[in-house]
């Protein structure tokens, strides 16, 4: 039997988060008490090792004979490269930070109240449930050993070494703010369901304080909202921020009338959706202004605060956009397993945003057994989209497959992307579509995309949901997900501000909505420390 207690201690990182996945502050120490012969596995037994003193040691997976595949990630890339597998004679380990599945290109219906987090991120270990040749491994890979091929993931207090045959990386990216990584306390980003639920807590908070100032300065400031960058993910939380405002809560407020929130979409370069081309980029950005939009192309932030956000234009203009709501969808960066690979093999380099410049068939030099996919490669023409994680991912387990069979890794064909195209929904009934040179826009538009989407989402019950959700969403004026907390806004500047110290510290508590000189802190004193005293 096992009997685990609550334990708080101090994290390691700066960033830290309140989530298991993600190198959290918060961990269970496992205390088992006996009763009798384990009837656990030896698997389970290696799970838990203790050296003399009691000391948990690094768990080592159990050897059952088969080839091992190791696959790290369980986005698009690690989901898809586990599920090619399943008929395979081999062993599938997966290792996540996160213990689910997310279906990111939906994450911004989670922030604007049309959708839950269950319905686009479910469970892995319940997606794999029937898959007998794969195991689930909560945890943050923290090494991955190319010479003695094993993969050391850390979950709390928790080590586990895993060894490989295969490996798999795909891990994605995270957001970039290009060197101003202090943004982030102010603007958090879309990528992942915490972000998603503080947007959301963000926005409707914005609203519900708009409520109570008594000055039309405030008022102003808390009804407005900046997305930065528009590329897909900000044009289509603008589109839904508008909406909200115009249809959800019409009518729902007695001191303020939502309609008059002012939502303004900043992006550095000239146009709206850039890749997709001048065409369905107008589209988009007339159907945008239509809903009220404020759209200021070559308009480049260079500061964020609790307050707003400072703008340089082309011609050199420095001003000020006041508000209190921001969101950051500007850029990406890969992970930073991505920079280690390279570190670790020889003639292996990283771009810019540190995706790995793999080989043809999508290895790192000197590691022919060792895959790259998703948006931690780099690969020309190919884009930073669900699509190239899946066909790098399905390329990576036919390889596996191939190689059992015999197949010398140069006797690989080379990975071809195929391109199935490209959209980014605007509003309700509006999106733009780009297959090969077919470009067009509008309903038809909108309903290819609902249709690709719902095919891509795991689970019928997710789909039966979602289409649900949509129907009331889009043929109605309400929402399904309006609740927020107060705690979702907080609660990650606030284990930030556990390991921050000096200014950053000051910035932080400002944020958190109390001045520095309240804090009781000494100068440059660790707020660690004083929670220590």
């Amino acid at each position: 039997m096992l009997n685990f207690t609550f334990v708080r201690s101090l994290g390691r990182s700066k960033r830290a988060r309140a989530t298991i996945g993600n190198g959290a502050d918060y961990g269970w120490a496992c205390q088992e008490r006996s009763r009798g012969p384990n009837p656990r596995s030896s698997r389970s037994r290696t799970m838990s090792n203790e050296s003399a003193d009691g000391r948990p040691q690094p768990a080592v997976a159990g050897r059952t004979g088969k080839h091992r595949v190791v696959i790290i990630g369980s986005g698009f890339g690690g989901l898809f490269g586990a599920k090619h597998l399943k008929h395979g004679d081999v062993e599938v380990t997966l290792i996540s930070k996160t213990s689910t599945h997310l279906f990111q290109p939906l994450l911004y219906q989670v922030a604007t109240g049309i959708l839950s987090t269950g319905e686009i991120a479910p469970a892995t270990r319940l997606v794999l449930r029937k898959q007998k040749n794969a195991q689930v491994l909560l945890g943050e890979v923290t090494d991955i050993d190319l010479v003695n091929k094993t993969v050391t993931s850390e979950l709390l207090n928790l080590e586990t070494v895993t060894p490989y045959d295969s490996l798999i990386v795909a891990t994605g990216a995270q957001q970039s703010y290009f060197g101003n990584d202090r943004f982030a306390t102010f603007a958090p980003g879309m990528k992942t369901i915490d972000d998603a639920l503080e947007l959301r807590a963000r926005i409707l908070g914005a609203f519900e304080a708009a409520e109570l100032v008594t000055t039309q300065e405030a008022r102003d400031r808390l009804l407005t909202f900046v997305v930065v960058g528009a590329g897909p993910t900000g044009v289509e939380l603008a589109g839904q921020i508008a909406e909200l405002a115009d249809r959800t809560l019409e009518g729902t407020f007695h001191n303020i009338d939502p309609r008059d929130a002012r939502v303004i979409l900043v992006e550095g370069a000239g146009a709206v959706l850039g890749p997709m081309g001048p065409k369905l980029g107008g589209k988009a950005q007339r159907r945008l202004e239509k809903m009220g939009v404020e759209i200021q192309l070559n308009a480049l932030v260079t500061d964020v605060d609790a307050q707003g956000v400072t703008v340089k234009d082309a011609d050199g203009t420095i001003r000020r956009i006041e508000a209190s709501t921001k969101v950051w969808s500007a850029g990406v960066q890969a992970s930073p397993l991505g920079k280690m690979l390279a570190e670790r093999s020889d003639g292996t380099e990283v771009d810019r945003a540190g995706r790995v410049v793999v080989e043809p068939d999508l290895t790192i030099k000197g590691h022919p057994n060792v895959f790259v996919v998703g948006d931690l490669m780099s690969v020309p023409g190919v884009p930073g989209q669900a699509q190239g994680a899946i066909q790098g991912a399905t390329y990576a387990a036919k390889a596996i497959k191939a190689g059992l069979k015999g197949q010398a890794p140069q006797e690989r064909k080379p990975f071809k992307y195929f391109n199935k195209g490209s959209m980014a929904t605007v509003s309700r009934f509006s999106a733009v579509c780009q297959i090969g040179k077919l470009e067009f826009g509008g309903f038809i538009a909108w309903l290819a995309w609902l249709a690709l989407h719902l095919y891509y989402l795991v689970g019928y019950r997710s789909r039966i949901v979602t289409v649900i959700q949509w129907f009331v969403t889009f043929l109605g004026r309400t929402r399904g997900q309006m609740a927020a907390t107060e705690q979702w806004v907080l609660a990650r500047l606030a284990l930030e501000l556990v390991n921050a110290s000096g200014q950053e510290a000051d910035e932080l508590t400002g944020a958190l909505g109390a001045p520095p000189a309240d804090n009781g802190r000494a100068p440059g004193a660790r707020t660690s420390d004083m929670r220590a005293g």
